[in-house]
Parts: structure tokens; sequence; C-alpha cells
């Protein structure tokens, strides 16, 4: 319950001040999910720091770069046990080329659409930072088809560069686009508080049934 009271307090900060605005908690960031339109980007799964991205080498070449660990996997399965008991809809899942955010992806959703604009980049090449800092803003700021969301996979430079929002490996964070390229953090969203959520709903519907007379089985 701790990781749930700690989404509570980054959600509040992310939805900014002011008397007036709405005050979401982890419950209501859920059932704005489960409405759709949103854009969640997800910090690839765990990796192993040991190893590292060799320069020139394809991306399709998983040996020559830095890969998730066996609990990185996990965490990726993890995720996305999560979101189809949460039933969370998903549309396009959009990922970087590199092969711990393709596996990140199709470990949690089944699939993965590659957009080379979501690779990570260097800041010294001024062209390509600039071009790939643009096209995540317009993907973040893009609304999803009616009740779907869409989710980003990809590299924390890339996000920094164009949100200054900070996640640790496996992290979400959940934006809610406004069209042309703006968009709002509604929600910064730690990997251990899907299996959290997905366990609290479950004992709140057991506890619904229970209430109505009914007993829940498997």
């Amino acid at each position: 319950m701790r990781a749930l009271a700690a989404l509570a307090v980054v959600v509040v900060a992310g939805c900014g001040g002011g008397s007036g605005e709405r005050r979401d908690g982890p419950l209501e960031v859920l059932e704005r999910l489960r409405e759709g339109g949103y854009v969640v980007f997800l910090r690839h799964a765990a990796t192993d720091h040991s190893e590292r991205d060799r320069l020139g080498v394809p991306l399709t070449d998983c040996a020559g770069q830095r890969n998730l660990t066996d609990a990185g996997r996990e965490q990726a399965r993890e995720l996305g046990r999560a979101w189809r008991a949460l039933a969370i809809p998903v549309g396009d899942v959009l990922s970087s080329g590199y092969c711990r955010t393709r596996e990140t992806a199709e470990l949690a959703f089944g699939r993965a659409t590659i957009v080379p604009a979501l690779t990570g980049i260097q800041t010294e090449q001024v062209g390509t930072y600039a071009g790939r800092v643009r096209a995540l803003r317009r993907l973040l700021g893009t609304r999803p088809d009616a009740g779907e969301n869409v989710v980003v996979v990809g590299h924390i430079a890339n996000l920094e560069a164009a949100t200054e929002v900070e996640l640790e490996e496996g992290d979400a964070a959940v934006f809610e686009p406004h069209g042309d390229g703006r968009f709002r953090l509604l929600a910064r969203v730690p990997a251990s508080v899907w299996p959290q959520l997905r366990d609290r709903v479950d004992a709140t519907a057991a506890r619904a049934s229970r209430s109505n007379g009914f007993a829940r089985y498997g």
C-alpha cells in the first residue's frame, strides 16, 4: 500500500495547483485509463547495466546492446498481466527499435510497432536530437482512437528531453493529449503499483460478491 500512497502524491503533483482542479488518486487514474484517451509512456523494463550499446551495431542485433534482465522480462510480463486484469484498453503499442524496448512491449502487450523517432537520442546529434524531441511531443499530444490508450515504450533520454519527466526502468507516465503537440502529465506510475492495483480491485470485487450472497471461486 506504500506504493499506492506514493502514486497519489505524484498524481496530485502532476495535476498542478489550483483549488478548482480535480485531484486524482490511483484508483481514479485507473478509471480514466479504463475509459481510454490517454498516451502512456513506458520506460523499458529493468536492464543489465554491465552491458553497453555498441556504436554501429544494427538495432536488430541484440548481442550488441544493453538488454533486459530476467527480472526485467518478468516485470514486463507482470505489467501486461495487471493491465489485462484491470481491463485497461490498449490500442497502438509503439516502440523504439532497441531490443530492450521492443521486448518490453512484446512481453507486456504481445506486439510492438517500431517507430524510428523513438530510438535513443544523443545531445551532440543536434538535428536528430531536435527532431526526435518534436516527434515524441507530437505522439504525447495525439489523441488515441475512442476507447483506447496508446502505449509508447521508449528511453528516458527522449522523455526527459521532451517533457522533463523522470522515470525509473519499468515505470510509466500517463499523459492527457490535447492535440498539436500539447499534453498534460496526469500521473507517474511506479512499476510496482500495477499489480497492487490489480490485487486491490480483485479484493474489492471479492468483498462485493460476498456481500451480495455469492461466493467467488477460482
